[in-house]
């Protein structure tokens, strides 16, 4: 095995065993760090397929913006045992056949995987996710839909004002 394999199998079982936290811890502020590690593991994978940019992207947006807001939001609720309904025998057994369904299909998955040939996979240069491949793209092949997304997040914004403005 190569640095490369032994990288990425250190990176798979990082983000299975956090994975497995965010179901299993008790407290949410837990979950939420366990998820921030999913994250970084999910980013050490994208950087191992030379897409650097997917791997800061996903730094910024997910384990900076986005995770924040879930611990101000946990921090924010009331979460306390006593006030918690109760789940009723009936909604654990429809929980337990649905988590049974998805486990079947992903059994199902996994076997079906090993039938699809890697040639399709294989990239043919190896500068495929580079930044400045991207931005070539971006503003060549691509600069009319670009900017029209640029015309409609303006729009959005402009109007998110609009909207939460006081009179």
């Amino acid at each position: 095995m190569n640095a490369t394999q032994i990288v990425f199998w250190f990176l798979s079982a990082l983000a299975l065993v956090s994975a497995l936290m965010v179901l299993l811890s008790k407290n949410p502020v837990h979950s939420v760090l366990w998820l921030i590690t999913v994250f970084f593991a999910i980013s050490g994978h994208y950087i191992l397929l030379n897409a650097q940019f997917l791997a800061i992207v996903n730094l910024i947006v997910y384990a900076g913006a986005i995770m924040v807001l879930f611990l101000f939001v946990i921090m924010l609720m009331n979460l306390n045992k006593q006030t918690e309904p109760q789940k009723n025998a009936w909604l654990k057994m429809a929980g337990a056949i649905s988590g049974g369904c998805l486990l079947m299909i992903l059994i199902s998955l996994v076997k079906q995987a090993n039938e699809i040939t890697t040639k399709t996979a294989r990239m043919k240069d190896g500068d495929i996710g580079l930044i400045g491949n991207l931005g070539k793209a971006l503003f060549h092949d691509y600069v009319v839909p670009f900017e029209i997304s640029s015309v409609l997040f303006l729009s959005a914004m402009v109007g998110a004002v609009v909207i939460g403005k006081k009179d």
